[in-house]
């Protein structure tokens, strides 16, 4: 299967899973299946959208689908970069492609907003969810690249144009700032090309 190949299959696979599926826990749990399988091999993610910045994380959007259901994302982290504590107000899947990460989720405890559980370390392959409706799951969390000397990158599926959502930034006692992230970039490669085809490595 070519570079562009993978995906291409990925987010039709996604989105014929949202056209028979509309239960968020069945989302996330064939979803994250999905994107397991995308991230198991590095050998398809276009290099302009995995450079990193020497100030902050990037994200790179790579599709977003045309009702706005979906949105696949690029997270490119630098060298000890990180978020601030975040929401995403929608269900979200995380993707280990390069590197590692830590995802330290968040809860409100005693009027305070506290770390809930010990960190999760990512590494390639795995893949983790957020979600403010699903039991079991956490919607606040922070995220860090687990390296001091290398750049990491994770893929992120959401359940909207994530770009466009508005969401929050929360300090150590719980305080909101609301934010809108936008994206990184402002071209999209386009992967339904067969020109850009290359041979299977």
């Amino acid at each position: 299967m070519s570079n562009h190949q993978r995906l291409r299959q990925f987010i039709t696979s996604f989105a014929a899973l949202l056209d028979r599926e509309s239960g968020e826990a069945g989302i996330i749990r064939a979803g994250s299946a999905l994107l397991r399988e995308l991230v198991a091999v590095d050998d398809w993610l276009p290099e302009a959208y995995a450079q990193p910045d020497p100030e902050r994380y990037r994200q790179y959007l790579l599709h977003v689908d045309s009702a706005q259901r979906f949105s696949v994302v690029s997270f490119v982290w630098g060298p000890g970069q990180q978020t601030p504590v975040h929401d995403h107000t929608v269900w979200g899947l995380i993707g280990m492609l390069r590197g590692s990460e830590y995802s330290q989720s968040y809860r409100h405890q005693e009027g305070a907003l506290l770390p809930h559980g010990e960190p999760i370390q990512l590494t390639p392959g795995m893949v983790e969810a957020v979600s403010p409706h699903v039991d079991g799951l956490d919607d606040i969390h922070r995220v860090r690249n687990a390296y001091d000397d290398k750049v990491s990158i994770s893929i992120h599926v959401y359940g909207a144009n994530i770009g466009a959502v508005h969401r929050s930034v929360y300090q150590p006692d719980g305080t909101r700032k609301a934010f809108i992230s936008g994206y990184s970039n402002t071209t999209l490669p386009n992967i339904w090309d067969l020109s850009l085809e290359t041979k299977t490595r």
